[in-house]
């Protein structure tokens, strides 16, 4: 869906954004292909380098906004992740940054509940779990990165949603799939490379 070039620039934007930000200096001007003026959701990722350790993560996974515009709020908001303090301007050339371009969400829909372990795909869904107001996100390299099975995933989304681990088998809990397609710099402001989480899920 999303090409090498397409997520290079998607890096670059992402990049500019945070630095700026950050820096608080304008952007710059960026000649994007025209798939960034679609409608789609994205995250952003900002990890410590060369630890992998994350620093902050924030996006979108519905397609509310312009690529474009999904991919500078999602940077502007990873500088300013809740979970973490502000990200300082000494160490934007300690971290590196990943962007996840995504499909829209698809609600599952499954005959029984115990039924969908068997339909997430562990190395290319993202899940999102919705009960009432509660609502939580993973992506795709969530589960691959701690190992997760399906099901481990499935109650993993659930409990950052606010919801017990078991609620995706009680029949009210929405539970939603969608793919990413992951781009990352390789070193900090570095070559910019698309990752295989399913050659990656393969290795563990």
């Amino acid at each position: 869906m999303y090409s090498d070039s397409d997520g290079e620039a998607a890096v670059r934007l992402a990049r500019d954004t945070l630095d700026a930000f950050v820096q608080r200096r304008a952007r710059q001007a960026f000649t994007l292909p025209a798939v960034f003026q679609q409608k789609a959701g994205a995250f952003v990722t900002v990890n410590r380098h060369p630890t992998g350790d994350l620093r902050g993560c924030i996006g979108y996974p519905n397609p509310f906004f312009t690529l474009e515009e999904t991919l500078v709020r999602s940077a502007e908001g990873a500088a300013e992740d809740p979970r973490f303090p502000p990200l300082r301007e000494v160490e934007l050339a300690g971290v590196v940054v990943e962007v996840s371009l995504l499909t829209p969400p698809k609600v599952l829909e499954a005959k029984r509940p115990r039924d969908l372990p068997a339909m997430v795909q562990v190395g290319r869904d993202g899940l999102v779990a919705a009960k009432g107001r509660s609502r939580g996100v993973l992506l795709p390299q969530v589960p691959v990165e701690w190992g997760w099975d399906a099901e481990e995933f499935l109650s993993q989304v659930c409990g950052k949603a606010g919801l017990a681990p078991e609620a995706w088998l009680d029949g009210e809990t929405l539970i939603y799939t969608f793919e990413g397609f992951l781009f990352t710099e390789r070193e900090p402001r570095g070559d910019v490379v698309r990752r295989d989480l399913g050659t990656e899920h393969a290795r563990h």
